[in-house]
């Protein structure tokens, strides 16, 4: 048996060619031949690549010499820890393992615990045991302790934000999205084995590689970090205004209110709490970008946001110049080890406040506050057909993937518009994203025939999940059948959009569904709100059976050609995809003629079709 190594060594060098050595004793007793290739040296020619029966890259995420060639990922500290397993990968794919993981998302309430879920049930298919510390809206729960994080084998990162990884130095540790949880947790755990790398800690090594991993997360999660941060400000703020409104009447800042308990209100939620928006926005763009000492930087340029009148646009731009200026200084400043400590306490909040400051005053301040007065005045007079499009448009994206990228983008578009006192686009998205769940809801209630007893379970919880404007409730029905069932999804809430924004609805909280309508002012318009909500939630649940109904025809026809004459409509124990119910746990639908007409054979008239 020929074995061939790919060790990319990087700083490692030394470590690279202990674990070479430790490789090539372990396939000497074990009867194997092993080529070893240390950071490009020897090279290995094409021959030996292909001649070898098996590859093993070390630390080397990806080499296009392998082709399709199925490859084994490990890293060095695996190797040195055991050379001989990582040979023999059935050996170290027996071995249980202690894993310990933390998941998160911008609003911290479903994606958060759905991650959460999907670990735990992907470890236990594996046989390893898993520990998941979730960061949600009301901070972290079932944190890990000091002892769970000393015994772990192996960190795993399901995160859409940042999250704090001091307290994991010296760990194996492999950083992901929780999509790729929710999606298949047994395939992100695998992965997370094989790719992890040590997380050195808080050593100059570990800045670099931090700022590394940020480089990868990318300008979506640095944003969605922010707005995670902004939205308890905004929600507070929304509701202690609308209270305020309440009970002094539109009128309630005025002076002549002043000393009463709806001008304190007001004072509380419009002048503090709806004051600290933009500022915190930019603040935890800059944190996650560039850690800790970005949120200084982040937040000066918040505040001079404001004050420029820039807004929401503003904290976003700012937030930004922040975080990658004093990501590079950080990464340019070189003091030594003993004044290191000076750069995070005094100079780079300093140096970064110092530019943020300059380049928002004298470059970007004006024209970005140009640029949202003309986005508001645009909004505000929206009439129309133009208001129309803009509702439908926020709705599609809302239902199109239900907590991902584009739908928190029209999440995070509305909300920061609130600060600019346009409260129409919030109304739209908050309906549009109640509709999936709620349609669904009533489908399985409409058209009982055409969905599973587990779907029917669902279908309750969605409803739940729906009246609370949690999206993500309609994912496990979108999984299933996402081509059917997306866009009758993105049907109802664009209508839903659409007639909110046409008929002006405005809402000044950014979450919470239907439980904050009954808040004095919280919503104008709140008949129309209703109406667009009941219209929407109706189109998806009508689109959705037409769907189920067209899919049972299709699979009728299919058991016709087989000649098999079917009853008029589908017996209650079959599905609408032509699978039965006991394939409705997970198991793939029966699809082809013959596993059908076997399963449907008690049914089915038994008289031959002439061919």
């Amino acid at each position: 048996m020929s074995i061939v190594a790919i060790i990319r060594a990087g700083e490692r060098s030394t470590q690279a060619r202990l674990a070479a050595e430790a490789l090539r004793q372990a396939a000497q007793r074990q009867g194997k031949r092993i080529d070893i290739e240390i950071d490009g040296q020897p090279a290995l020619d094409a021959g030996i690549l292909q001649a070898s029966s098996q590859i093993l890259l070390v630390d080397c995420p990806d080499d296009g010499r392998a082709g399709q060639r199925p490859a084994r990922r490990a890293t060095l500290d695996a190797v040195l820890a055991d050379p001989a397993a990582q040979l023999d990968g059935s050996a170290a794919a027996e071995r249980a393992l202690s894993i310990v993981a933390i998941t998160g998302c911008p609003t911290g309430i479903a994606h958060t615990f759905m991650a959460a879920e999907g670990l735990v049930q992907g470890a236990k298919a594996l046989g390893h045991a898993m520990r998941v510390e979730t960061q949600g809206s009301v901070g972290a729960q079932d944190a890990l302790t000091d002892a769970e994080i000393a015994a772990a084998d192996l960190v795993v990162i399901a995160a859409d934000t940042q999250v704090q990884l001091d307290r994991f130095a010296g760990k194996r540790l492999f950083k992901s999205g929780t999509k790729a949880a929710i999606g298949d947790g047994k395939a992100l755990i695998r992965r997370a084995i094989e790719e992890a790398r040590p997380w050195e800690g808080a050593s100059s090594a570990v800045a670099k590689t931090a700022s590394q991993e940020k480089a990868k997360d990318g300008p979506y999660r640095h944003l969605m970090t922010g707005v995670s941060f902004m939205l308890p400000f905004v929600t507070a703020g929304g509701i202690l205004i609308a209270l305020a409104f309440a009970l002094g009447g539109i009128y309630a800042f005025d002076d002549a209110h002043k000393g009463t308990l709806a001008w304190s209100l007001f004072q509380i939620g419009a002048k503090s709490a709806f004051a600290l928006m933009v500022p915190i926005l930019a603040g935890y763009i800059a944190y996650s970008v560039a850690d800790r000492p970005g949120i200084a930087p982040g937040m000066v340029g918040g505040m001079l946001a404001s004050s420029l009148g820039s807004g929401f646009l503003g904290g976003i731009v700012a937030g930004f110049i922040a975080g990658y200026c004093t990501r590079e200084l950080n990464r340019r400043i070189k003091l030594g080890q003993h004044l290191d400590g000076l750069k995070p306490v005094l100079i780079l909040p300093v140096l970064g406040s110092l530019l943020t400051g300059l380049l928002m005053i004298y470059v970007v301040g004006q024209p970005v506050a140009a640029v949202l007065s003309a986005l508001t005045e645009a909004l505000k007079g929206m009439q129309g057909s133009s208001a129309l499009a803009l509702g439908a448009l926020l709705g599609a994206m809302m239902a199109f993937d239900m907590g991902g990228p584009v739908n928190k983008a029209a999440y995070a578009f509305a909300t920061g518009l609130i600060a600019s006192q346009v409260y129409t686009p919030m109304a739209a998205v908050m309906a549009a994203g109640m509709t999936p769940p709620l349609g669904i809801a009533l489908a399985t209630r409409l058209f009982r025939d055409r969905f599973t007893v587990d779907e029917h379970e669902a279908g309750k919880a969605a409803a739940v999940l729906g009246l609370a404007f949690i999206s993500e409730g309609a994912i496990p029905f979108a999984a299933r059948d996402p081509f059917r069932v997306i866009p009758a999804l993105m049907a109802g809430s664009a209508l839903a959009g659409a007639i909110s924004m046409t008929m002006g609805v405005e809402l000044k909280v950014p979450h919470g569904g239907v439980f904050v309508l009954p808040i004095p002012n919280a919503v104008e318009h709140l008949a129309s709100y209703l109406a667009a909500l009941a219209a929407g939630t109706v189109v998806t649940a009508l689109a959705l059976g037409r769907q189920h109904a067209e899919a049972a025809g299709l699979c009728q026809q299919q058991h016709r050609k087989s000649h098999v004459h079917y009853p008029t409509r589908l017996p209650k124990r079959f599905r609408a995809d032509g699978g039965c119910r006991a394939h409705s746990a997970g198991n793939p639908p029966c699809r082809t003629p013959t596993d059908q007409r076997q399963l449907l054979s008690a049914f089915a008239h038994r008289s031959a079709r002439q061919p």
